[in-house]
Parts: C-alpha cells; sequence; structure tokens
C-alpha cells in the first residue's frame, strides 16, 4: 500500500484511496490551525504544505479514477469521489496496470490449459 503516493500512474483499491483522504484532510486541518497562530508567515507555509499535499491527493485520486477504468481527470466531476471510494474496480488488467486486488489478471481458462500436457 502507498508505493509510489505521487506518481500517477497504475492503479489503487478503495481502501488506499480512502485512507489517502482521510491524511489529506487531517493534515490539512492540523496544519490550517497551526498556521492560523502564526500570523503573515503561517500563509507561507501553508502554501509550502499544501502543493505537495493537493499532489499527492490528485495522483492518489488519478490512480483511483484508472483502477475504474476511467482517465484521471473524471475526478474534477462534482461528487465524483464518492463514486470512486464506493464504486468497485474493473475485473482483472485495464489500459492502465492489473488489477490491484489480484481478480482476473490472468486467464483462467489459459492456466488450466498449460497445467494440463497432452500425451502424445
Amino acid at each position: 500500500m502507498f508505493k509510489n503516493p505521487f506518481s500517477y500512474d497504475g492503479r489503487i483499491r478503495r481502501t488506499e484511496y480512502g485512507l489517502s483522504y482521510l491524511i489529506y484532510v487531517v493534515i490539512y486541518f492540523l496544519s490550517g490551525l497551526l498556521i492560523s497562530q502564526m500570523g503573515d508567515t503561517g500563509s507561507i507555509i501553508l502554501l509550502i504544505i499544501l502543493v505537495p499535499l493537493i499532489w499527492f491527493l490528485t495522483a492518489q485520486g488519478a490512480k483511483r479514477c484508472h483502477d475504474r477504468g476511467n482517465s484521471g481527470w473524471y475526478q474534477l466531476i462534482p461528487f465524483y469521489g464518492l463514486w470512486m471510494l464506493f464504486g468497485d474496480s474493473d475485473h482483472g488488467p485495464n489500459e492502465y496496470g492489473p488489477n490491484p486486488k489480484g481478480k482476473g489478471n490472468h486467464d483462467e481458462l489459459n492456466d488450466i490449459g498449460k497445467s494440463i500436457e497432452i500425451e502424445d
């Protein structure tokens, strides 16, 4: 879990996306509380914290969109984040990579055919 969290490539499961969103919310509110007490310099520090935090969340969202077989741009649709959180992933591999659950990544019929040896 959390392999390459700042990369936009690949697919992730609902659990990782949900945890990513919780991490984002907690860090955002904690940094907001701490920086609100700092005054004018706090806004610069908040910007420094916010840029990687938004990068992290959009990268994780793009990978979750990929898991559902959609482009990462779909996360810009209002309330699509809920669909990503509760919707199931594509079965098997898609154009973005193999299923992170491991389900459907192998063609079961071909695996059975390979294990049966034909005698001449």
